[in-house]
């Protein structure tokens, strides 16, 4: 039968449409409600939402904030992560496999768990940061961490950095080492090999991992509401404590929306660039 294809996959498809595509199109349409102190949601088509998340220049540092924070976040992960992987891939057992699992180790515990160790890390004048830094006579007084965007990016790249790592290492299995030692024979120093063999292998999983990190930042909301607190929001916990602490829920799905639409599109482009670009290397 010719239709059996789509009736097996009929099932996954209702189930997707009920739990993401339905609550979505809600959203969406929660997002052109009215909203009042004392008479509620109002289910009226109007604009008044979005209008003011569109003119109010509070609005536009939230989601500044938020891009910028992940952007940070997605550079130092590649940075630290890339060479990360590039070790890991030179690896032999059984030492690969060990490090392989001190990298995904963290994957294991909660994201709540791993903030609340870095909260304790950085609080305030007690924190073991500060204590070391102060101990190794590098800081003569407490640097501020919590509540700071410093503080965040710091604990969202430890939290994200296996992604990275493994985005990278990945691509990496696609580079024979005897490539490099034949460029080494031939005369080439270690920059030109790292330049010129190693990082286009690399280039694609970067790009790769940029995508997942960045995205996973950008919507990240644990880590910006325990580092960042309330002093700090990102458009993640803005949309949250207009859902439930402010009550506005048309507010809080505009703010909602835009934040998937935008990251859908850089998504997009980014998945774009990569497989013009780099798509001849997975081949």
């Amino acid at each position: 039968m010719k239709s059996a294809p789509y009736l097996l996959s009929l099932p996954a498809l209702l189930l997707f449409a009920a739990i993401v595509i339905v609550p979505l199109g809600m959203t969406v349409a929660l997002s052109f409600h009215d909203w009042g102190q004392y008479k509620g949601i109002e289910p009226v088509f109007i604009l008044k939402n979005w209008r003011e998340v569109f003119t109010d220049s509070y609005y536009a540092e939230m989601f500044g904030r938020t891009f910028r924070i992940a952007l940070l976040v997605t550079l130092f992960s590649a940075v630290f992560g890339a060479p990360e992987a590039y070790i890991l891939n030179r690896m032999k057992s059984p030492w690969r496999g060990i490090f392989l699992l001190v990298i995904l180790g963290p994957l294991l515990i909660s994201v709540v768990a791993r903030t609340l160790g870095w909260a304790l890390l950085f609080g305030g004048n007690a924190g073991l940061v500060n204590k070391a830094l102060t101990g190794l006579g590098l800081i003569d007084a407490p640097l501020p961490f919590m509540f700071t965007e410093t503080g965040m990016v710091v604990a969202m790249v430890h939290v994200l950095m296996p992604y990275m790592v493994l985005s990278v290492w990945a691509a990496l299995q696609r580079l024979d080492p005897q490539v490099e030692n034949a460029a080494i024979a031939l005369g080439a120093g270690p920059l030109t090999v790292m330049r010129r063999i190693v990082l286009p292998q690399a280039m694609p999983g970067i790009l790769s991992g940029a995508v997942i990190v960045f995205a996973l930042a950008a919507s990240a909301f644990a880590t910006p509401a325990i580092i960042g607190g309330r002093r700090l929001k990102v458009a993640s916990t803005l949309a949250y404590d207009e859902f439930l602490n402010t009550l506005n829920w048309p507010l809080g799905a505009v703010v909602a929306v835009l934040l998937l639409v935008a990251l859908v599109i850089i998504m997009v482009g980014a998945n774009r660039l990569v497989e013009r670009r780099y798509g001849q290397v997975f081949r």
